[in-house]
């Protein structure tokens, strides 16, 4: 597939983000069924659909230069959003060794990497940048590895050390959370950031899912879909911007629903590092306003048949319950049975 990056859009402000009809026609629309209840659904991260966001093992699509851009304009205002324990430093490097592989095999227009032993050279056409640098030497980068690297990549990046029969949240970039909080989140273990979700707990959705991810072997990543809605095409959705964007569900009504409300839905991706024996955990997040989504008939179809008989616990925690009737009213009219 050969890749066109849009000019910069904002996900903020004025919000200009659109997708083009190639970019709705492969969004991961995440409802299998007219009816959604949470599961596991953990798939061997394996390469399938070519030109789809499940070719390749991280997805680079027509909203690179946005996100990078957003990315650094998130980190400008709050550094901590990346962050690494001193005990992850290893793990650091064994992600920016995995991402640029992946990047310069799957993507050779747009990256390349050069390697003497540790001596290396990483180009990333994109973005005009050629670093060389020495592997494993930090002071050989113009900053920590994790965040070099994943200032590079479209999705937020969490690293989780196991020990203790867990895993716990001790490295990542998260500038494009879902209403959570890497600060907040730092050194909790698996159980501990999932508690807030309803009824999961309660039916050991994440009992399972610890033990399948405590198992995962090097060299075989799995990746599953996650969803919520989004009030505009926002990125940041976290609780230190709550003060910009909490008020925004709100704002939804009848007459602008359609352009408003975006459905939000997360590529996670769970791999096993060589070196380190962490776990990555990746989110590669795509958003899709309800206007672009009705354009698929089957989509508006069945998405206004998951949120009409949605759990009110789980409307409540996606946030969606101020304005779920009216986005499922506008919704009715794309389903002809209704």
């Amino acid at each position: 597939m050969t890749l066109i990056f849009k000019p910069a859009e904002t996900y903020r402000d004025d919000f200009s983000f659109r997708n083009s009809p190639a970019a709705i026609a492969r969004f991961p629309f995440p409802f299998p069924e007219d009816a959604y209840m949470y599961s596991v659904n953990i798939e061997p991260a394996v390469s399938r659909d070519p030109g789809s966001v499940f070719e390749h093992s991280f997805d680079v699509d027509e909203h690179y230069l946005s996100e990078m851009a957003e990315r650094a304009r998130v980190l400008e205002r709050d550094p901590e959003r990346c962050l690494v324990m001193p005990h992850m430093a290893q793990a650091a490097w064994d992600l920016l060794e995995m991402l640029m592989e992946h990047l310069a095999g799957d993507y050779p227009q747009h990256f390349l990497l050069e390697r003497n032993g540790t001596a290396w050279r990483w180009q990333n056409l994109a973005m005009g940048i050629d670093q060389s640098f020495t592997f494993g030497d930090a002071d050989s980068l113009p900053c920590e590895p994790l965040e070099y690297i994943t200032r590079q990549m479209q999705g937020d990046f969490a690293l989780l050390d196991q020990r203790d029969g867990d895993l716990f949240m001790d490295a990542g970039m998260v500038t494009c959370p879902a209403d959570w909080s890497l600060r907040f989140d730092a050194g909790m273990s698996f159980k501990q950031w999932h508690s807030p979700v309803p009824m999961a707990n309660q039916m050991g959705i994440f009992e399972r899912a610890l033990k399948f991810l405590l198992n995962i072997q090097v060299g075989h990543p799995v990746r599953r879909l996650n969803w919520t809605l989004t009030i505009n095409p926002r990125l940041d959705t976290s609780p230190e911007t709550f003060h910009e964007w909490g008020s925004d569900r709100g704002s939804v009504t009848p007459d602008n629903v359609g352009s408003l409300v975006h459905l939000r839905v997360e590529l996670q991706h769970m791999a096993r590092l060589p070196r380190s024996n962490a776990v990555l955990f990746s989110i590669r997040t795509y958003l899709i306003s309800m206007e672009e989504l009705v354009s698929n008939p089957a989509w508006g179809r069945r998405l206004h048949r998951v949120l009409r008989d949605l759990p009110d616990a789980i409307a409540d925690y996606k946030g969606m319950t101020r304005y779920r009737q009216t986005l499922v009213d506008w919704l009715r009219q794309f389903d002809p049975e209704a």
